[in-house]
């Protein structure tokens, strides 16, 4: 494989604009063309939610330096987005009326956040967050609001239902499941969230859905439950899951997964020639776990953002990094490494569930599917190998043995 000319990086989060440092970093000396929608340059998402929110900090972790992308003679457009690809004839257009020629093409488009299609689904002031400007509105929002509602009890909606607290506002959180983190982490250790959250004063209304939201021309002014209820609230803040950005890749008619994002294979190559999909559109075959998987953490859009930039200049290597992520709420962190299936998998504790400091374990057939370590943070190397390496391993042994000589 010979080296490309140019090589068109499409969207500017963290594994586009990763992506883009890596190949000047690994000596690549042709053309580097970087397009983003966001009007700021590239910035990681996980302090948005967090510190940000919180009011801890005033900028996200931006991915450069300000001036990393003229320096490396990389051409970032920012505020511009991509409406159409040309496969055949190798060409991006743009919204600004450019057409961009490429030899090699990344699609990082990311994903947008979910809404709900009930009344009052449009209604104005209804908030999401998943950009910066999402953010800086809904911490200034926090802090002058009496009433929060939050609807959907994941990782945003739990951590964002934490930073409303730490600013004052009474606070309830919405979800059809019957407690927050369900589906990820099983019945137990999401009990351990649901009672950090009820000890900090947040309410629960779990098991219901959202009938609509109510509210007018000024803004949305409450949120209507399908059992009749309708909760008051000076900030509606919808954290139903995001879905991919996958409508320019499909359009160019490349092939999409069940889950909508863009199907690709273990070096992150899709079908069309010259042509790469990586972060959270990316449904790529996964080696280690046998099938397409499609992860929307930001571990996994920074690795394969480096992981791409070999295979665009010949290299042919797998991506094979398990997934990972962290979350801050209150006085608790975690860190979680694998992919578990909470309804298959053994749940093994170590450590004391009640004090919230321990370390959990999802066992299938012998082996370590994953590991998430809360409020302790010794052991980070060892639950790494033990996900990763694939040894057999007991439910006694990871309760008492020694971890670092499990893996």
């Amino acid at each position: 494989m010979s080296e490309p000319r140019k090589i068109v990086i499409v969207g500017a989060g963290l594994a586009g604009a990763t992506a883009a440092g890596t190949l000047r970093e690994r000596g690549y000396a042709g053309e580097v063309l970087l397009l983003g929608t966001d009007t700021h340059r590239p910035y990681e998402l996980p302090p948005l939610s967090k510190g940000l929110l919180m009011g801890k900090a005033d900028e996200p972790d931006w991915v450069h330096d300000e001036g990393f992308y003229g320096e490396k003679d990389i051409a970032f457009k920012s505020g511009v987005t991509a409406t159409k690809v040309e496969l055949g004839a190798r060409l991006v257009h743009d919204d600004a009326g450019g057409e961009h020629r490429f030899d090699r093409l990344v699609l990082a488009t990311g994903s947008g956040p979910r809404s709900l299609p009930v009344p009052g689904g449009d209604l104005p002031g209804l908030r999401t967050l998943r950009t910066l400007d999402d953010a800086l509105a809904l911490r200034s929002a926090f802090k002058d609001a009496g009433r929060v509602v939050i609807v959907g009890a994941g990782w945003i909606g739990t951590e964002a239902a934490a930073a409303a607290r730490e600013h004052g506002a009474e606070v309830t959180v919405v979800d059809q499941v019957g407690s927050p983190l369900l589906a990820v982490l099983g019945e137990q250790v999401s009990g351990v969230f649901k009672g950090l959250h009820t000890e900090h004063g947040v309410n629960w209304r779990l098991g219901e859905g959202v009938a609509g939201f109510t509210g007018g021309s000024d803004g949305v002014t409450g949120v209507r439950l399908k059992s009749g209820d309708e909760l008051p609230a000076d900030v509606v803040l919808v954290a139903v899951g995001a879905a991919p950005r996958a409508g320019l890749a499909h359009a160019a008619g490349l092939e999409l997964s069940d889950d909508g994002g863009v199907c690709a294979d273990a070096g992150l190559r899709t079908a069309a020639p010259d042509v790469y999909a990586i972060g959270d559109i990316a449904a790529h075959f996964h080696p280690r776990y046998g099938k397409r998987v499609r992860v929307e953490h930001w571990s996994n859009a920074k690795w394969q953002g480096e992981h791409v930039a070999g295979n665009l200049l010949g290299e042919n290597e797998p991506y094979l990094r398990s997934p990972y992520f962290f979350s801050d709420q209150y006085d608790l962190g975690c860190e979680y490494r694998g992919l578990a299936d909470p309804g298959r998998d053994e749940l093994v504790v170590r450590g004391d569930l009640a004090a919230r400091d321990f370390t959990a374990f999802w066992l299938r057939d012998g082996q370590v599917t994953a590991a998430m370590n809360v409020n302790q943070w010794d052991d980070g190397d060892a639950l790494k190998a033990l996900v990763e390496g694939r040894a057999a391993v007991t439910a006694e042994q990871l309760r008492t043995a020694d971890l670092s000589t499990l893996g």
